[in-house]
């Protein structure tokens, strides 16, 4: 409730800050698809099963019941114009990346995601059921009547003895050369492959995963599964996730949302490692942080990295 207070009140203080939209602005024909398209935006790790789910809602209550499904290794948010500490100060305390992803207008910088966005599948699948279906009422209109208009033929144009036409150059006689695509089945292939880099840029994030003892690559990340892995131990056969949270300083209500917001994500990270036949561990920073962790999934292998 209090977070939602905090979003509220940002909304009132966004609106006041915003001009009305001109006449030339096109209007979103259904709220259902503005939310959908501005989903689609943003990496989800569930296929964006919760934003469909969520679509007929107002955006700040998607982003909200949401915030927990988005992938947050590849997404960072800022709070450019500062409505998020002046609205209130529980609304930084609670996340400052809801608050800023429950904005009602894109403001540049404010959400920066790393890598190219792959629409999830389910949002996919809900904005083509609106595309046949606008399709559908377009041809179910009737064609409006045309009158014939008198054909004249044109005026041959004037030689200009000053210009003349240059020969346009002609290309190769092959097509051009097109990236391969990624089959279904190299993209979920078991065999590691090593990343020559880290996804992200975080310098803290890329040493800790770097300094891992027996790290078989470091300097970048090991793609395995459909899934680009912080680390790799090969004599163990272990894939390593890492989370470089400053977590003893966050507040209470800040440590929840982490929480609940990780744990679906490295549950998911942990199948597709022994899918292929790999352990999987976490790597934090703080003996709090993985205390979170094990009271939400006591199954799990987390590592407090005393090397960063």
């Amino acid at each position: 409730m209090r977070l939602r207070a905090c979003i509220a009140l940002l909304l009132y203080v966004s609106a006041c800050a915003t001009s009305a939209p001109t006449p030339t602005q096109p209007a979103a024909r259904d709220p259902r698809l503005a939310n959908l398209q501005r989903a689609a935006k943003l990496p989800w790790t569930d296929g964006g099963r919760c934003a469909v789910r969520e679509a007929s809602e107002p955006w700040p209550e998607l982003a909200e019941r949401c915030f927990h499904a988005l992938d947050h290794d590849r997404i960072e948010f800022h709070d450019i114009t500062g409505r998020c500490a002046v609205a209130s100060a529980g609304a930084a305390a609670l996340g400052v990346g809801v608050c800023v992803l429950a904005a009602p207008e894109i403001v540049v910088g404010a959400v920066i995601v790393a890598g190219v966005v792959v629409v999830g599948f389910a949002i996919k699948e809900a904005l083509d059921a609106y595309e046949l279906k606008w399709a559908d009422q377009e041809d179910a209109r009737p064609a409006p009547e045309t009158r014939p208009v008198p054909e004249t033929a044109p005026a041959p144009p004037k030689p200009s003895p000053e210009k003349r036409p240059k020969p346009e150059p002609k290309g190769p006689d092959f097509p051009p050369v097109e990236p391969p695509e990624v089959s279904e089945r190299d993209r979920h292939r078991c065999e590691p492959v090593p990343v020559p880099h880290h996804l992200g840029g975080n310098k803290l994030h890329d040493k800790c995963a770097d300094r891992i003892p027996n790290n078989s690559f470091p300097g970048g990340d090991v793609f395995v599964n459909g899934k680009n892995f912080d680390a790799l131990q090969l004599a163990t056969r272990t894939l390593w996730e890492v989370k470089t949270d400053n977590f003893d300083t966050f507040t209470d209500d800040l440590r929840d949302i982490v929480v609940r917001s990780q744990v679906p994500k490295l549950q998911h990270e942990r199948e597709l490692a022994r899918a292929c036949g790999f352990d999987f561990k976490v790597g934090v920073r703080s003996a709090a942080h993985k205390a979170a962790l094990l009271k939400q999934d006591s199954t799990f292998k987390v590592v407090v990295m005393n090397w960063c």
